[in-house]
């Protein structure tokens, strides 16, 4: 594409993508196709998504006050683990190959999608059984979904609001709402890595930034409007189609 349909293009799928994402947590699933789509190889389409998405990070959190009312403490608690493992993550897509890590993306998003379109049916099993994850295996699901969001991304909304719903917050927008605010901060650091040591496409990050902040400020008014055994399965459609779209590419 050139001159103004590049910057439109990248525009519109911003918006659809802070849409998409705000609302289910699905954002790459159009961000990173699109920057495919005009031309940018896939590593330098990952970085230059994780910078520009951070608009669609910041416009849900600024939107996400009346759904985080008593979480004060999951926020404190869950907020620096993730941080550090997303860093981390981040700085192992820097420097090391990610072809092997590329061929797991399909099913880790395919498992969060299933748990995420099952999770009524856990809650009601845990709460027939009177259980609950285990501490030490929310926080190893935690620092994978962490590590995974600064390695790839592609997906990790809906690995987090998975790991929510089974352990914090049974509610799906609230669940989102937590999930916006906790990634938001996770990929901050990664975003500074990836400018100073990555390949980052400028041209391509204002437009689907400046869209995606837009959609983003949209999308949680629409996760609190639609009812969730609505939002459920469309969520985790998407992110099938997000798993059936990268295992294309990886295999």
């Amino acid at each position: 594409m050139h001159g103004w349909t590049f910057e439109l293009f990248l525009l519109g799928a911003g918006i659809v993508a802070g849409v998409i994402g705000t609302a289910g947590g699905i954002t790459s699933l159009v961000a990173y196709p699109a920057l495919l789509a005009v031309g940018i190889p896939p590593l330098t389409a990952n970085i230059t998504s994780t910078l520009a998405l951070l608009g669609s990070g910041a416009g849900s959190a600024l939107r996400a006050k009346p759904d985080l009312d008593g979480h004060s403490p999951t926020l404190r608690r869950w907020m620096p683990p993730i941080v550090l493992f997303s860093f981390g993550g981040a700085v192992l897509l820097v420097v090391t190959p990610g072809g092997v890590f590329d061929r797991v993306v399909p099913f880790l998003v395919l498992a969060g999608s299933v748990i995420l379109l099952l999770q009524p049916a856990i809650t009601r099993w845990q709460a027939r059984r009177d259980s609950r994850l285990s501490p030490t295996a929310v926080r190893v699901a935690g620092a994978g979904v962490a590590a995974y969001n600064g390695y790839f991304g592609a997906g990790s909304g809906i690995l987090m609001i998975a790991l929510l719903l089974l352990t914090t917050e049974p509610r799906l927008f609230r669940a989102n709402s937590l999930k916006n605010v906790i990634l938001l901060a996770a990929d901050i650091g990664p975003a500074v890595l990836f400018t100073l040591l990555g390949s980052v496409v400028w041209r391509a990050v204002w437009p689907l930034g400046v869209g995606a902040l837009v959609g983003g400020l949209i999308g949680p008014s629409v996760a609190r409007r639609v009812p969730s055994r609505v939002l459920r399965p469309a969520i985790a459609v998407c992110g099938v189609v997000l798993a059936a779209y990268l295992a294309g590419r990886a295999y």
